[in-house]
Parts: structure tokens; C-alpha cells; sequence
């Protein structure tokens, strides 16, 4: 594996809005000032940093702290969350992660995975998930929205719970028109990773292109889901270009104005600039 050359720089900022700095892709070990740089260069001027399990949401908090474009997130995958010796023990302290400074803006990524956990695992997945819900909730923070192979199940457990909070993002959406609606009504904003450029994947090109414009967000899911065409590459925050130049396309906009709209998109997501 390696990492793709730097794109084309983008006319206007942009946000990436899901990132794991802390996740090392075989040898492609990308310093976190480094990222940074390299994102700045081509118009990803900030960077959402998410924690998935304890140590990346102490991980991102410190990076929260130290980095001034960068804010953070903090919950348990959930794939993660069956893993847990004592799950009341690690929600507490996701809890005090999530509160434990401004930048902290994010409850994320939580959510439902149906790929990697089978039955054994999901009542604690759906508990999980309830219990970010709550916390996101009672701390007016963003929620992030894992959702793989669980759709339906991911709306039952947002419904059952009284709605989602305020502000809420799927990240990686991976559903079609009719599920993007769904989300849309509950008022989501819908996050497009590098799998909107996938050969395979003109369902998600179909929910790009109906969601109103206001809700649209972009990320990388660094460093998984490099976009095409360097598939198989390590993905990093400076690749977003590639997925904002594709998702203009799809949506017959100018690349500029869809960046500031994004911008502005993420700005409302997430409570405000930093």
C-alpha cells in the first residue's frame, strides 16, 4: 500500500468531516502534522478527528487540544461496543471525553454494524447506540451515525429513542434515494465518502443527487476508502478533491460554489466554525 499523490487544490475550503489520524493502514504511516499540511494544500482546511473505541477518543481529544482546525469525536464503534469487559465503565468515560473540552463537538462514530457483528452482538450494539443517542442529546453535541447493513434497524432505534438530536450526520452514507429520504426527513445531513466515485456504486451517485444542497457533507473515512481512481491507495484528508470534484459532477454544479456550500453545510453541522 501508499499513499496517492496530492490532487488539485480546490478553488474554495472544504471540510473534512470524518477522519482517523490515529489509524495506521500497514506501513503508511502519515505524521499528524504532516496530514494537516498536505490537507491545507489542496483546500481541506479543517478536519473532523473520530474516536471509535478509548483510545482514539482519548486520541482525539488531545488532537482536538493540539490542533486548532481540527475538532474531535469521541464513542464506541459498534463493533467495538460487544468487545467492551464492562460497557457502563467505557460510556462513562466516553461521556467525560465528550465534555471534556469545547472542540469535543462530536458523539461519533456510533451506530449499528450488521456486517462485521453478528446476532450475538446486537442487543449491545442497540444499547450502545441508545446510550450516545442520550448523550449526544443531554450535551448538545453532533451525533455521528455509523451504519453498515443496518438501515432499517438504525431508524428504528433513532425513532424509539424520540428522534435524533439537533444535528445529526450519517457519516459514510451508504443507502439509496428512497433510504436518503428517510434520513432527510428525520433531518440528517447525508456525509459522501470516496465510495460516491465507486464504479459500483450509482445508488449513492442517485442520493447525492436528490438530497437538498443544505445537507450535503463530504469526508474521507481516512484512511480507508480512497476514491477512485486510486482505489487500494491509503486514503488521507488531502484527498478530498478527488470525492468533491466527483460529487460537482453528479450533481451538475460549479466545484466552487458546491465547496462553500459544503463549507457552510459543515459550519451548521457541528455547531459553528473553529
Amino acid at each position: 500500500m501508499s499513499f496517492a499523490p496530492l490532487p488539485e487544490p480546490l478553488p474554495a475550503p472544504v471540510v473534512d468531516n470524518h477522519c482517523h489520524f490515529d489509524i495506521v493502514r500497514g506501513d503508511d504511516e502519515l505524521p499528524v502534522a504532516d496530514g494537516i499540511a498536505k490537507a491545507a494544500s489542496v483546500g481541506v482546511t479543517r478536519i473532523v478527528q473520530i474516536g471509535c473505541d478509548l483510545p482514539s477518543a482519548r486520541f482525539a481529544e488531545q488532537a482536538a487540544r493540539e490542533w486548532e482546525n481540527v475538532i474531535g469525536g469521541a464513542a464506541l464503534h459498534p463493533n467495538d461496543a460487544p468487545l467492551q469487559p464492562d460497557l457502563e465503565v467505557a460510556l462513562d468515560e466516553i461521556e467525560r471525553l465528550v465534555v471534556a473540552h469545547p472542540k469535543m463537538r462530536v458523539v461519533g462514530e456510533t451506530g449499528l454494524d450488521f456486517f462485521r457483528t453478528g446476532e450475538e452482538g446486537r442487543a449491545v450494539q442497540i444499547e450502545s447506540f441508545r446510550r450516545h443517542i442520550d448523550i449526544a442529546k443531554r450535551h448538545d453535541k453532533t451525533l455521528q451515525i455509523h451504519d453498515r447493513d443496518a438501515h432499517q434497524a438504525v431508524l428504528e432505534v433513532v425513532d424509539a429513542e424520540g428522534g435524533a438530536p439537533e444535528r445529526w450526520v450519517m457519516h459514510c452514507f451508504s443507502g439509496d434515494p428512497d433510504f436518503a429520504r428517510e434520513c432527510l426527513d428525520r433531518g440528517a445531513y447525508l456525509s459522501f465518502s470516496g465510495t460516491v466515485t465507486f464504479k459500483n456504486a450509482a445508488y449513492l451517485r442517485e442520493a447525492l443527487a436528490i438530497a437538498p444542497r443544505d445537507r450535503i457533507l463530504v469526508e474521507t473515512d481516512a484512511p480507508f476508502l480512497t476514491p477512485h481512481p486510486h482505489r487500494g491507495a491509503t486514503n488521507a484528508a488531502y484527498m478530498i478533491p478527488t470525492t468533491m470534484r466527483a460529487m460537482a459532477e453528479v450533481l451538475g454544479e460549479d466545484l466552487e460554489a458546491l465547496c462553500v456550500t459544503i463549507n457552510e453545510n459543515t459550519d451548521r453541522a457541528y455547531g459553528g466554525a473553529w
